[in-house]
C-alpha cells in the first residue's frame, strides 16, 4: 500500500513529492475510525505555519481532505459503523496521508456523507465550505438585506499569498442566507462565468483593464451607503510600482476597501501581512467597521491548544451543513476533472507551486 509523502528540502529548494510504501496500519484504537479513501483533495502545504506550531518533520503528510467508507471501528466509537459513507478534514499533525488507500482518523474529524453527494465533490467542497462558514458565519453575519462583495468571485482567492478556488462557494452561501452579492472579476471569462450563475449575481465587476474604480461602483450600486461585508481576494500593499505581477497591480488598494464599506461593516481579508496606516484606522473607527483575518485552521489550531472539546462543539456542525448544502445543490462546487492516484505527485507539485486554477481531488 502506497501513500503520497512530501519531503522538505533546504530553504529556497522546491518540495519533493513522493510515494513510499506503507507497512500494515496499526491496531485500530479505541476512538479510531478505519476508512477506505475513495477520494481525496489536494490542498497547499503551508510549512511555515508547521514550522511555528512545530509540526515539521522530514516527511510531510499529503491531502487532508477526504471521503470514503468505514471499515472498521474501535470500541469507543459512536458516531459511526462499518460501510459508513463518511467525510472529513484531517488535523494539522496528522500522522496519516489522505492519499492512501486505507487510513486510520479519529472518528471526531468525520461526518457523515449523504448518499447524494459523490466522493469528489465531497472531498472537494469540503475545506471552501468550512473557509467560506468561517468568513460569512463566524467573522461575519451573513443576512437577508446585508451586501457582501466577494472580489474575484470566479476565481481564486490569495489566501495568505496562496491561490485557493472558494469564491464561488462563498458567493452561494451568502446568497443562501439572502445577501445582496457583488463580486469582481480579473478576466472576461470570469465575467461571463458569474453573469451566468443562478441565483444571479446583482452586480459582476470587471477589472480586467484596471480602468474601473472597485470603491467607486460598489457605492453606486448601494446608494452610496457602502457594503456590509468584504471578503478580499488579497490587497495592494505598496505603490503600484512596486508590486512585483500583473496580477497584484489589479487588486483594490486597503484604502479602497475601508472607502466602500458601510457603516459597522466587516472586512474579511486573506492578507496575513496587512498593515494599517493611521489614517486607515481613523476611517474605520468612524464607520465602527472591523477588520477580521480569515484563516480557517483556527479550527484546528483551537483543536492542537484546547484539546477536542471545542473542535466538537464547532467544526462538526459545520461539516454536517456543508453536506447538507451539497447534497441540495445549494453548493455547487468548480472542480476539475478526477486524478487518478498515480498522478497525484505532478498534481500535487502544481497545487504547491499554485498553479492550479480549480480544486484538484483524486479519486481512489
Amino acid at each position: 500500500m502506497k501513500a503520497l509523502y512530501c519531503q522538505q528540502n533546504s530553504p529556497g529548494e522546491e518540495m519533493t513529492f513522493i510515494f513510499q510504501d506503507r507497512k500494515n496500519l496499526p491496531p485500530t484504537r479505541d476512538n479510531d475510525v478505519k476508512v477506505q479513501v475513495r477520494a481525496c483533495a489536494l490542498s497547499w502545504i503551508d510549512t511555515k505555519l508547521l514550522s511555528e506550531l512545530k509540526l515539521e518533520k522530514e516527511f510531510l503528510t499529503v491531502g487532508r481532505e477526504i471521503s470514503g467508507v468505514v471499515l472498521e471501528v474501535g470500541r469507543k466509537v459512536t458516531f459511526f459503523q462499518p460501510d459508513d459513507e463518511v467525510v472529513g478534514i484531517l488535523p494539522l499533525d496528522s500522522e496519516e496521508s489522505g492519499l492512501c488507500e486505507v487510513i486510520l482518523v479519529h472518528e471526531h474529524y468525520l461526518v457523515h456523507k449523504p448518499e447524494k453527494v459523490c466522493w469528489v465533490e465531497a472531498a472537494g467542497t469540503v475545506r471552501d465550505g468550512v473557509r467560506a462558514y468561517t468568513a460569512l458565519h463566524y467573522l461575519s453575519q451573513a443576512s437577508s438585506g446585508k451586501t457582501v462583495l466577494v472580489m474575484d468571485g470566479a476565481s481564486v482567492v490569495y489566501l495568505f499569498f496562496l491561490l485557493q478556488p472558494f469564491g464561488t462557494i462563498a458567493i452561494q452561501l451568502a446568497q443562501h442566507r439572502g445577501a445582496k452579492v457583488i463580486s469582481t472579476a480579473y478576466s472576461l471569462e470570469d465575467k461571463q462565468y458569474l453573469e451566468r450563475l443562478r441565483p444571479p449575481v446583482a452586480r459582476v465587476i470587471d477589472v480586467s483593464n484596471g480602468k474601473i474604480d472597485v470603491a467607486e461602483s460598489c457605492l453606486e450600486e448601494t446608494g452610496g451607503l457602502g457594503v456590509d461585508i468584504v471578503l478580499d481576494a488579497g490587497v495592494k500593499l505598496y505603490s503600484a510600482e512596486d508590486e512585483s505581477s500583473s496580477k497584484s497591480q489589479l487588486l483594490p488598494h486597503k484604502h479602497d476597501i475601508i472607502t466602500l464599506l458601510g457603516v459597522g461593516g466587516h472586512w474579511i481579508t486573506t492578507e496575513k501581512n496587512l498593515q494599517l496606516d493611521p489614517p486607515d484606522s481613523h476611517l474605520l473607527f468612524l464607520k465602527g467597521a472591523t477588520v477580521s483575518f480569515l484563516n480557517d485552521e483556527i479550527w484546528n489550531l483551537s483543536n492542537i491548544q484546547q484539546g477536542k472539546y471545542l473542535y466538537i462543539l464547532s467544526m462538526i456542525p459545520i461539516l454536517e451543513d456543508i453536506m447538507e448544502k451539497l447534497s441540495s445543490s445549494i453548493f455547487r462546487p468548480q472542480l476539475d476533472e478526477p486524478i487518478p492516484l498515480y498522478e497525484a505527485k505532478v498534481s500535487m507539485e502544481m497545487v504547491q507551486k499554485n498553479q492550479a486554477r480549480k480544486r484538484q481531488v483524486v479519486q481512489f
